[in-house]
């Protein structure tokens, strides 16, 4: 993760964020045509159905509004994280939290009106990612431990309590399979276009996304979140509690998290599942990064990658080649941008001394310059 380099953190302008995530969008369609043509399918051709094809019917653009709906929830919960320069990769595991809790008080409802059930949805998704967010905060203000190490394991202690719970006491009882029982109707999200799978969680992310924009770009607490994420001496010089700080953000970015799953239980499987995230909290950090931390890009990231999910299974069909090419895209979609980004932190344009400067930095809202996080 960034950290100081001989005295020195350094930050990315938006024009060179702009660029590298086109450079890396770029090269990983250069390296991924190899594998296409070892499967036997033009390229160029492959392309066009992942990108092109899902956006020319109302149903395949509709399933890519699906797709890219959870990884709106776990890229926005990256990227507010990563601008209070707190590395948070166990949003999978804060996914799966809001998920088991979603999934609790779905079936626990009975008949109360949806009126009601909603809200207290997801308010326990949101409180369940926080809540297993905190730990690790309180490590890294306390203690010093990293956090990418605590947020990163914590996620398949996620993954081994759903897989208990499924196993166990949550086994639905009437098919036998390891999966919870069916939450109740009032608790499911409704469509929001008849005959299509797009549902009340969409709509959610993006009034996620435009507060989470508002609130960083235009208020007190988002210029001292992202005064602590550029430089966090600067910041306690200027007297922001950057533990505090840090911790608000952990537990937003968990609370964040926990939507997605909220989001997946109550508008796509309707119970908890063992397979109910393919990695959408590892997808977050790619949406995030690809998005260089800033609310807008985190949407049109994550609208690019529900586009190429969806194309991928066009792929598969039109073409012949194996649909797991979506994933080898993106994949390499992210390892590019890592790469990237660790080379340009090593080829630095503007040093940031980590005193005073951060006020005017952090007042230029989200076209602020953002750093690197990569070690």
């Amino acid at each position: 993760m960034a950290r100081s380099c001989a005295g020195r953190r350094y930050r990315l302008s938006p024009s060179s964020t702009l660029a590298l995530a086109l450079a890396a969008i770029g090269i990983t369609f250069a390296i991924t045509a190899g594998p296409i043509l070892i499967a036997g399918a033009n390229p160029l051709t492959a392309y066009g159905e992942f990108l092109i094809i899902p956006l020319t019917s109302q149903f395949s653009a509709l399933e890519v509004l699906v797709s890219a709906t959870p990884i709106l929830f776990t890229g926005a919960a990256v990227a507010i994280a990563f601008r209070a320069g707190y590395w948070n990769i166990g949003a999978e595991g804060q996914l799966l939290a809001g998920a088991i809790a979603a999934a609790g008080v779905g079936a626990a409802v009975g008949d109360l009106p949806g009126i009601i059930v909603l809200p207290a949805m997801i308010a326990a998704g949101a409180m369940a990612g926080a809540a297993w967010a905190l730990l690790p905060a309180l490590l890294r203000v306390r203690f010093g431990i990293d956090e990418v190490v605590t947020t990163l394991l914590l996620n398949p202690v996620a993954l081994l309590l759903v897989n208990g719970l499924l196993h166990g006491p949550w086994r639905d009882p009437v098919t036998g399979f390891p999966e919870s029982p069916r939450i109740a109707a009032s608790a499911e999200f409704p469509t929001l276009i008849e005959r299509s799978r797009l549902h009340l969680g969409f709509v959610l992310a993006l009034m996620v996304i435009v507060v989470a924009w508002y609130v960083i770009a235009r208020t007190p607490a988002g210029l001292r979140l992202r005064a602590v994420g550029l430089s966090p001496h600067g910041a306690r010089f200027a007297g922001i509690s950057v533990s505090r700080t840090l911790v608000v953000a952990a537990l937003v970015s968990g609370a964040v998290a926990g939507l997605a799953g909220v989001s997946e239980v109550a508008g796509i499987q309707n119970r908890l599942t063992s397979g109910l995230s393919p990695g959408y909290g590892y997808t977050g950090i790619v949406v995030a990064t690809l998005g260089t931390l800033t609310l807008p890009g985190v949407a049109l990231a994550a609208l690019l990658l529900g586009d190429l999910t969806v194309g991928a299974s066009s792929a598969a069909r039109s073409l012949g080649i194996p649909s797991q090419l979506g994933a080898v895209v993106q994949s390499v979609l992210l390892l590019t941008t890592v790469a990237l980004l660790a080379l340009r932190r090593s080829h630095p344009s503007r040093p940031d001394d980590g005193g005073g400067s951060v006020a005017g930095g952090a007042a230029a809202g989200e076209a602020a310059p953002v750093e690197s996080p990569v070690a």
